[in-house]
């Protein structure tokens, strides 16, 4: 079982990682020296808010703004705890 993200943790992209959409498929894309990761629902506005300047709590404050009702402060610390253990995090 993977860790949640610390609330106080300030997630950015790891080096080689970059966040794309690809326009064809309509979906956000993680893309790596030698891997493609096609992100499923809200992922790449997830993954978007992750700048090295937030906060996993501001994090999920903004997409709890954007989406009223969601479950965004459990969700979304499981899988931001989930990318960091991938090594997409830093």
């Amino acid at each position: 079982m993977t860790a949640e993200a610390p609330p106080h943790w300030r997630p950015g992209l790891a080096p080689a990682v970059l966040l794309r959409h690809d326009r064809v498929r309509g979906t956000d894309l993680l893309v790596m020296p030698e891997r493609v990761v096609v992100l499923t629902g809200q992922a790449g506005t997830v993954l978007g808010l992750c700048d090295g300047e937030r906060d996993v709590r501001r994090i999920v404050e903004v997409l709890g703004a954007r989406f009223p009702g969601s479950p965004v402060a459990t969700d979304v610390a499981v899988f931001l705890g989930r990318m960091r253990a991938e090594g997409w995090l830093r």
